[in-house]
């Protein structure tokens, strides 16, 4: 399990802290397979607090026992390819019984299938809503799967919500279990970045429009900001040549120039992100270093470095010496589709828009390199990187 932690998610062992989750979780795991109705085991956390390779020991000890009807479910269709390319590496586990969520319901419907315990990660990325576009026509995927397990282990963080058909809050997942039994394991520990607990409330506060601050220099975590795109690009090819694994990413809301939808600044113009057919997800794919990322092909995966272009959608205001969100600049439509059920406001649309920032921000294991679109907002980032 050691190497396959290693090549998946960056880390050679278990941490103390995610050993004791899993024993918590085995208990409560196997007291709900004796029960009924089913239960829900809520693993909770922010992003790169190892949420998913605490689910993925769990898989490994339950998915190779022959003893248990079990399914890994993932919304997020580069983690569904990952996590099938794991399955191969694990001895006794089966790429078969990793599908996407839409998929495990439609067919456990229709040939009467229970389970044991279905595993969910990503599960902030379920729809709450019908969806028959994507073949979806029930009402909410959590209820569908509590129907079909006995257990029902889910993956969830608030803060990676982005879209309204996949809208979550705390509200709505207890009104969606009711009377099932439930615990909540909490994960409030960083794991993947090196990065101390300053420097990522520094980007906590940046994506939350409070006052800016200098980058705190107290851990080995690497932050370099930067004038120019091209030049920070130049510096993310260095890293990965020396390193492996080191990604340009963007925010929505780059203008079209000459036809082409590009990221385009300075320098710099590459084309955004392409899904691909092919079972090697987007971060491993060495044609990826000329491309850029989203959140589309980076959530849930790691990095070894990351360069963030903070698109037009981010703003500055002097006034009050904050990063603003600017969801009119915002350019990919599919945050705001409206639903009959929830109305959202302004400051939620914003809040979604700034969750894609944060989330991209934290991927990088050793290193975060930044750079703003905005012209205001990236002379104040230099003026306080400039400042002891």
């Amino acid at each position: 399990m050691n190497k396959i932690l290693q090549e998946q998610f960056f880390v050679k062992d278990l941490s103390a802290d995610q050993k004791h989750v899993i024993t918590d979780l085995n208990a409560y795991i196997k007291q709900g397979l004796t029960g009924k109705p089913s239960s829900v085991a809520i693993i909770e956390g922010a992003a790169g607090t190892g949420k998913s390779v605490v689910l993925m020991e769990l898989v490994r000890q339950y998915m190779t026992d022959k003893n248990y009807r079990t399914s890994l479910v993932v919304n997020h269709p580069e983690l569904y390819k990952a996590y099938r390319d794991l399955a191969e590496s694990i001895p006794n586990m089966h790429a078969k019984d990793i599908r996407r969520p839409t998929s495990l319901i439609n067919f456990a419907q229709k040939n009467h299938q229970k389970y044991d315990i279905i595993f969910v990660d990503e599960a902030h990325l379920l729809y709450s809503k019908s969806e028959p576009y994507a073949h979806y026509r029930g009402q909410n995927q959590l209820t569908d799967l509590m129907a079909l397990a006995k257990v029902v282990v889910v993956v969830y963080d608030f803060e990676q919500v982005f879209q309204s058909k996949m809208y979550w809050d705390k509200e709505l997942l207890y009104k969606t279990i009711g009377d099932h039994p439930h615990q909540l394991f909490s994960m409030n520990f960083q794991y993947r970045m090196v990065a101390s607990d300053n420097q990522v409330a520094w980007m906590d506060n940046l994506t939350a429009e409070k006052p800016l601050r200098p980058f705190p220099n107290d851990s080995d975590f690497e932050f370099k900001l930067f004038d120019t795109a091209g030049g920070m690009f130049d510096a993310i090819k260095q890293r990965n040549k020396e390193v492996g694994m080191s990604r340009m990413v963007a925010t929505s809301g780059f203008p079209r120039i000459d036809g082409r939808h590009n990221v385009e600044m300075d320098s710099f113009s590459l084309p955004w992100d392409e899904w691909d057919p092919q079972r090697t997800h987007w971060a491993k794919r060495e044609g990826s270093i000329t491309q850029v990322g989203t959140i589309y092909t980076l959530q849930g995966f790691d990095l070894n470095y990351v360069g963030m272009i903070i698109g037009p959608s981010f703003g500055y205001d002097p006034q009050t010496d904050t990063m603003t969100v600017i969801p009119e600049k915002y350019s990919h439509k599919e945050i705001f589709k409206k639903r009959k059920d929830i109305h959202f406001s302004r400051d939620e649309y914003k809040t979604f828009i700034a969750n894609v920032l944060n989330v991209l921000m934290k991927r990088g294991k050793y290193g975060l390199y930044l750079t703003a679109y905005d012209d205001a907002l990236r002379q104040r980032l230099l003026e306080l990187g400039t400042e002891k």
